[in-house]
This record gives C-alpha cells, sequence and structure tokens, in this order.
C-alpha cells in the first residue's frame, strides 16, 4: 500500500512539474502530420524536459479563428502563421517577437529568404516550418507523343512558348499551359523582369517591365500556346494536369499529393520556371508558413523550446522524408532525399531551389498587409484580357487607378 501511495505521489509530482504547451494550425490533411511528426519526434526530445505538447488544429477558417482568439485572450502558445497575411498579423502586436529565444546561428540556419518574410521592422515574428515555390511540371508521355522536347531550365519565355504551342498544335484535345488569371502565377513572370511589387513610398506602378510580362502571359491563350483553365472546366493548373486537358502546370509542390491521389501513373518531370529573354533572369515567389509565439503566453519559454523542436533537423528530415513539404533549414539542400532517381523528389528539389539564387527574383507572397486587396486589381486585368473582354492598355489603365487608391498613390 505504502509504495503504491509513493508511486501515485511521484507520479502527481511529475505531472504537477509538467508544463503544458497549446499550438495549433490548420486541421485536413495537416493534422496527421502535425500529430506523426509529435508522436515520433518532438514529443520524445520534450518529454526529458517535462514539457508536454497538445495540439489543437483548426478545422475551417483559420485566419479569422485565429485573430478571434488573440483578441479573446484564449489564444494557443504557439501557432501557424501564413505569410499572406502575416505583416497585418505582427502590426497587432499580440506575435512575440523571437529574437530573445533564437541565437544569430541559429536564425541563420534558416534559408534567408524564408527569415526575411517573417521579420517585420526589423524583428524575428516567425520560424518558418516550411515552404513552396513554383516549378513547371510536365508530363512526359504528352510531350513524347507530340515530339516535341521536353522542357528544360535553360528554356525562356519564347522557347518553352514555341514547346507548347507545337503540342498543342499536334495534340488537338491538349492544352500547352493552362492559364488562370491568378497573381500568385503571374507574378513570377512579372518579377522576372525586374519589376517590383512596390516602390520605396510603398506605391505599386504597373511599369514597363510589368506590362511586357503581362502582354507575354495573357498573349499565350491568342497565341495558340495555352487555354484557359475555366475553358477546360478547371480552376487551377494542377486540376488541367491531373487530368490530362494540359502537358504544363506551374504549381508548387503541394500538386505531388494531388497526382499522388488522382493520377498515380503519370509520368511527370519538373523544371525551374522559364527565363525572360531579356533580362536572363527568372522570378518566383516563396509560399511559406511560420510557427509564432503568442505574446500574451504566460509559458514563452517552454513554447520557445517546443517551437525549436517543431524546426529541429530532426523534425524536417523526418517530414522531408515522407515528401510532406520542402524544409526551410539550409543545411537541408544537400540531403539524398533530393537526389532520389522519383519524379516527387526532382519536383521537391526544383522546388527547393526555387527560393535560392537559381529561382532568380524571388519574393514572399506577401503585400505588405493589404493582402487579396492588393492583389484584386491586377487579376481582374488579366481575366478581362485572356477571355478578350478588354484590352491591355484598358485593363492595366483601370488596374492603375484602382491600385493608385488602395496605396494612395494619388
Amino acid at each position: 500500500m505504502k509504495r503504491w501511495l509513493l508511486l501515485a505521489l511521484t507520479a502527481l509530482g511529475l505531472a504537477m512539474a509538467q508544463t503544458q504547451v497549446r499550438i495549433s494550425g490548420w486541421g485536413g490533411p495537416d493534422t496527421a502530420v502535425v500529430s506523426g511528426l509529435l508522436k515520433e519526434v518532438v514529443q520524445r526530445q520534450l518529454d526529458r524536459e517535462n514539457i508536454r505538447v497538445v495540439y489543437e488544429p483548426i478545422e475551417g477558417d483559420y485566419t479569422q479563428w485565429l485573430f478571434n482568439a488573440l483578441s479573446a485572450g484564449t489564444a494557443p502558445d504557439l501557432f501557424y502563421v501564413d505569410i499572406f497575411w502575416a505583416e497585418s498579423l505582427f502590426a497587432t502586436g499580440r506575435v512575440a517577437p523571437l529574437d530573445a529565444y533564437f541565437s544569430r546561428e541559429e536564425v541563420q540556419a534558416f534559408l534567408p529568404n524564408l527569415v526575411q518574410a517573417f521579420t517585420y521592422r526589423g524583428r524575428l515574428y516567425g520560424i518558418p516550418k516550411d515552404f513552396n515555390t513554383l516549378a513547371l511540371i510536365y508530363n512526359k508521355d504528352l510531350f513524347d507523343e507530340a515530339q516535341v522536347p521536353y522542357p528544360h531550365q535553360q528554356d525562356t519565355w519564347d522557347s518553352l512558348e514555341g514547346k507548347l504551342r507545337q503540342v498543342q498544335t499536334r495534340l488537338k484535345d491538349v492544352a500547352g499551359l493552362c492559364l488562370v488569371a491568378d497573381f500568385a502565377r503571374f507574378g513570377a513572370f512579372a518579377f522576372a523582369t525586374g519589376w517590383k511589387p512596390f516602390d520605396a513610398q510603398g506605391h505599386t506602378v504597373l511599369d514597363q517591365n510589368f506590362r511586357r510580362a503581362f502582354e507575354w502571359y495573357t498573349g499565350l491563350v491568342r497565341r495558340g500556346a495555352a487555354r484557359f483553365a475555366q475553358d477546360l472546366g478547371e480552376g487551377w493548373t494542377g486540376g488541367c494536369f491531373g487530368g490530362e486537358k494540359a502537358a504544363v502546370a506551374i504549381e508548387g509542390a503541394w500538386i505531388a499529393g494531388f497526382l499522388r491521389d488522382k493520377a498515380p501513373n503519370l509520368r511527370y518531370g519538373t523544371t525551374f520556371l522559364p527565363l525572360d529573354p531579356m533580362t536572363k533572369r527568372r522570378g518566383n515567389f516563396v509560399f511559406t508558413v511560420s510557427w509564432s509565439l503568442n505574446a500574451a503566453s504566460k509559458n514563452k519559454e517552454a513554447a520557445a523550446r517546443v517551437l525549436k523542436a517543431l524546426t529541429s533537423p530532426q523534425a524536417q528530415q523526418w517530414v522531408l522524408e515522407r515528401g510532406l513539404a520542402i524544409p526551410s533549414r539550409k543545411a537541408l539542400a544537400q540531403n539524398p532525399y533530393f537526389q532520389r532517381p522519383t519524379k516527387e523528389a526532382e519536383l521537391n528539389r526544383v522546388v527547393f531551389l526555387g527560393s535560392t539564387a537559381q529561382g532568380g527574383n524571388v519574393y514572399p507572397f506577401s503585400f505588405r498587409g493589404l493582402g487579396g486587396d492588393w492583389m484584386r486589381p491586377i487579376n481582374e486585368a488579366l481575366a478581362a484580357v485572356i477571355t478578350g473582354q478588354k484590352s491591355v492598355d484598358q485593363a492595366l489603365r483601370e488596374a492603375q487607378a484602382a491600385l493608385d487608391r488602395l496605396t494612395g498613390r494619388r
């Protein structure tokens, strides 16, 4: 009886000494990933420090939930922050800077583009857990059938367009590229020209570089190298590609899971986005999510320990080997996984390198807290020109006027 009581008291004492850290992120497919990561890697590391992680995945509108929870004082200690709305959240003061918890050497272990994406007014507010960039994915069978060489990393806009036009001409029921009216895809080509979304005053100017990319991209349908996604009954280029309605898709590594489920036998290859024939550079986006710390957390020290475990080399290796996401640590660029002779490993390698110098002019998918409001005029201009409703001159004039009102240029 005494022994049982002693064991019970010991267990109670350990439980009382244990610090509980709540973490949250999206639900859906992420739930299995984070649960597996916690069970197989993270919690084992934290057991020695008497830290217990409680994971609370959120289904539905995660962004709205997080903003509400932070306002109500019920938010968890750690949570996902998407780069798309990071700045507007950091500006509220409800996210704690991480500079006091991470040394310079620890921060420098992560890809600099990603670190910069979560740096606001000189302070670090998030550690990137993983990321994506855009890549060009092509259907080998369709290119073989059309007897057209595969796309490759030396292709320019012009040489790639020539290949797309040949495929579309020779395979009547297949588009070269499935085009979408979305800055999340078109923007990479505008960046290749050297154009930047904001000038030093915070204004957006749709200059001649932007116009050159806009004219090339929207003209692909008219010149017989692409078809509009909606005309193919699809809302994204991956849907066209998986259904073999298009020979090429411009997507990130997220397409791998979709193709694994919908088209497991599809033979595809991956290469970099084409080069601007004038600047000889390419452009790209970084899509990324951080783990960030609640400024109102009562367990900041323990939460920072959890954050380090969630983004440790062991954790990122675990995620990478399962083909789930692209790691954010620089050292993993040389990981043997990327050299495996599989279509998914090649896709992940190209996406990883898309964030480096090989990606060219790379910008985070973030627009100074303006988010979708900033993209809307450009997306409307893209759709209007692709569908023939407006000329390039009219569409860009109206988009510029809307952006001027939004950014206070005039």
